[in-house]
């Protein structure tokens, strides 16, 4: 049996006794996790530093390492994590609604948890500790397949949590790693229908189109961002320029910063360039469209390639555009559907956009950074998800639990 289907089918098994946890014994088992968590981060960091110097050798970008390392303060905020989601309620077993039909039949509808989730994520190990708590807590098995950048993170942080399972009442086994780094082993995922009740990819569009395009297993799809903060004419050059630098420098290689700065003409002869000064002082890399270039003419010229990829680096398109329809109609061609912002004091402006943009999270006056669990007050997620079917945007507890109808009756038969 392979690696893969072997530990599927534990986490299978493990799933039933999941089921009749009672958030008491789940909390604890999340506290010991967390404990765990500190008392091992030396050997944590220690594993991750192998992670970090093959990706030096093997020439990773330095935002993407950042999405990598691990450092004891980072490492405390991981357990943390894990004790505010201890602090959330528990969505499973929630009476969602009760009714009572004319034969008498007593009908309840209750959530319940999805039963076996496969993550499969890239280069960033917090998620693997996000993951494990926001499945164990709703009651769910885990299998999870992280990035071969972060194998030896991923592989020491399931030790330390595993073993610190082994002192609850939880089954370790519910807590699974695919520490096989071979594109063969997400391809064997995609297929475990039977064993894995649902697969969530989160990483780059690569990752997640292939997930999307060959699994049989049903996929609760989340986003690669291709973000857009729009200034429109009445924006506030102090504001916008606030909101599209956090957008952007603040943390860039994180699914919810911006990729393109749309402004309007008008706004654009007025304030781009010192809004544009700002981010070359901050070492990102301008890409414009031909109104951009004749005001900022240091900027390189922006391809329709360009405004259909997920930077995740110091890189920034920027197109000035006639006006509000102009900014919708490229939202429309290029959005991922993950976060985008318009910053104006036109009131109707703003209602029309948050109105018309089809995304997951639509921001007027804000930055589109704030697209995260944590600051929804949602704890940690599993997951921004783009998609419309049974969850959108940051993914907390209730998004990975389903429903069961229960009913009551008193020999009722169907005529």
């Amino acid at each position: 049996m392979s690696e893969v289907r072997g530990k599927a089918s534990l986490a299978k098994q493990a799933a039933a006794t999941m089921n009749r946890l009672t958030t008491e014994q789940k909390n604890l088992a999340l506290l010991q996790m967390a404990d765990a968590l500190v008392k091992e981060q030396a050997s944590i960091v220690a594993a991750n530093t192998l992670d970090i110097k093959r990706g030096r050798e093997n020439g990773t970008s330095e935002s993407m390492l950042d999405r990598l390392t691990l450092t004891e303060k980072r490492i405390h905020a991981m357990a943390e994590g894990l004790r505010e989601v201890v602090l959330l309620p528990d969505p499973v077993g929630r009476l969602l609604e009760s009714f009572d039909r004319p034969n008498g039949l007593h009908i309840e509808k209750l959530s319940v948890p999805l039963g076996v989730i496969g993550m499969i994520y890239e280069a960033r190990p917090n998620v693997t500790v996000d993951a494990a708590a926001l499945c164990l807590k709703t009651g769910n098995a885990v299998v999870l397949r992280g990035g071969s950048a972060a194998l030896e993170s991923n592989r020491r942080i399931i030790e330390v949590l595993r073993a610190a399972l082994e002192q609850t009442d939880l089954p370790a086994e519910a807590l699974q790693l695919i520490e096989d780094p071979n594109r063969s082993s997400v391809d064997e995922m995609l297929k475990l229908n039977g064993l894995l009740d649902v697969i969530i990819p989160r990483g780059g569009a690569s990752l997640i189109n292939n997930v999307v395009a060959n699994a049989t297993v049903p996929v609760i799809e989340t986003g690669a961002g291709i973000c857009h903060t729009y200034f429109d004419a009445s924006a506030d050059p102090a504001m916008a320029s606030d909101i599209a630098f956090n957008a952007k420098v603040q943390r860039p290689s994180v699914c919810n910063s911006m990729e393109t700065l749309l402004v309007h003409d008008v706004f654009a002869v007025r304030y781009l360039r010192d809004i544009a000064d700002r981010f070359l002082a901050a070492n990102v890399e301008l890409r414009g469209c031909s109104r951009t270039k004749e005001l900022i003419p240091e900027s390189k010229t922006a391809s329709e390639t360009d405004y259909a990829t997920e930077y995740n680096d110091y890189i920034l398109n920027i197109r000035v555009v006639n006006g509000l329809d102009e900014a919708l109609n490229h939202i429309s061609q290029f959005s991922t559907k993950h976060s985008e912002c318009i910053v104006t004091e036109d009131q109707t402006n703003g209602d029309r956009f948050l109105l018309e943009v089809d995304a997951a999270a639509v921001y007027h006056n804000a930055s589109t950074r704030f697209t995260d669990g944590f600051e929804f007050g949602f704890g940690a997620e599993i997951g921004i998800s783009t998609q419309k079917l049974h969850a959108r945007g940051p993914m907390g507890l209730p998004s990975l639990t389903s429903t069961k109808y229960r009913i009551h009756g008193s020999g009722q038969i169907r005529g």
